[in-house]
């Protein structure tokens, strides 16, 4: 069963280690990926790995957790002391146009993002309307460069789906975003999911699909046709897994539970979502020798 992990992060911290021998045990189970980037260091450096290997991509871009100085854990699933992957430490980054837009010039990038609306990780002590502000703004900004580059955007969206979308509306009329993208890592309604695919997105579940039931309900009234999957690694990883830290071979597990409720053989989920994600990043024209 081939798939491709449409969003993941291989190329994170959490894979100091053994990064390579990850990489290799994914594609040796048939599974491609795209390792997203969420700030200067990490968009560069996806770069760089996705050009070792057929069958990786990346994607570049400012995520709204590293618009403001703040330490977290990323997985909300098990208590801190049990965390699987290390502690997130961002700056408060601005968006640099002309940098990133040198970055998605490489033949190996893919999309702008991850980015978008986050009004769940405001940290406290700060000002909260200055904080969205700062979002917004940096939203607004990868718009232009997706636009101007011609490539899709990833978006990563928390607490705020309504404020997105409108985000989105706003600038496919202003004439934006002809390639449109995909939300990543969706939690939403049924309504909220729908409001994307009207706007012409694709909606990509990860590893939280085989464990939340509303989450479930949602994936089985929509279209296959217009979804992803994705580990969102190191993050997030699926049962019978959760709390070990994600690799991308286990989006298999994603398109399993996704088989389940759509009634149909995982055979038919791994060839629709591969389509949908080749169609997402233009990956279409690519020939077996370039790794698809």
């Amino acid at each position: 069963m081939h798939l491709i992990d449409s969003h993941c992060h291989v190329h994170f911290h959490a894979y100091k280690e053994d990064m390579d021998e990850v990489i290799k045990r994914t594609l040796d189970r048939g599974v491609f990926m795209v390792t997203v980037g969420t700030q200067k260091d990490t968009s560069a450096f996806g770069l760089e790995v996705a050009e070792r290997y057929e069958g990786m991509w990346a994607t570049v871009g400012l995520h709204p957790n590293h618009t403001v100085e703040q330490e977290f854990w990323d997985n909300d699933e098990l208590a801190p002391e049990h965390q699987a992957t290390p502690k997130i430490k961002t700056r408060a980054e601005q968006f640099d146009m002309d940098y990133y837009r040198e970055l998605a010039r490489h033949p190996k990038c893919l999309g702008i993002g991850e980015f978008g609306l986050d009004f769940y990780r405001i940290p406290e002590g700060v000002d909260r309307d200055e904080v969205i502000r700062r979002q917004v703004q940096t939203v607004q900004a990868q718009f232009d460069l997706a636009t101007e580059l011609d490539k899709p955007v990833v978006i990563h969206c928390r607490d705020a789906y309504a404020q997105q979308a409108v985000m989105i509306r706003e600038a496919i009329e202003a004439g934006k975003l002809s390639r449109r993208g995909v939300i990543h890592c969706f939690t939403g309604t049924l309504d909220e999911a729908q409001a994307f695919i009207d706007l012409g997105f694709y909606i990509s579940f990860s590893g939280i699909l085989t464990f939340a039931k509303n989450l479930q309900e949602v994936a089985s009234a929509l279209p296959l046709e217009r979804l992803l999957v994705e580990t969102d690694a190191p993050y997030l990883a699926p049962a019978p897994d959760r709390g070990k830290r994600n690799e991308p071979w286990r989006v298999e597990y994603v398109a399993r539970k996704l088989a389940e409720l759509k009634g149909v053989t995982c055979e038919e989920v791994a060839e629709q979502t591969v389509k949908n994600t080749k169609t997402v990043f233009g990956l279409e024209g690519m020939d077996s020798s370039q790794g698809l």
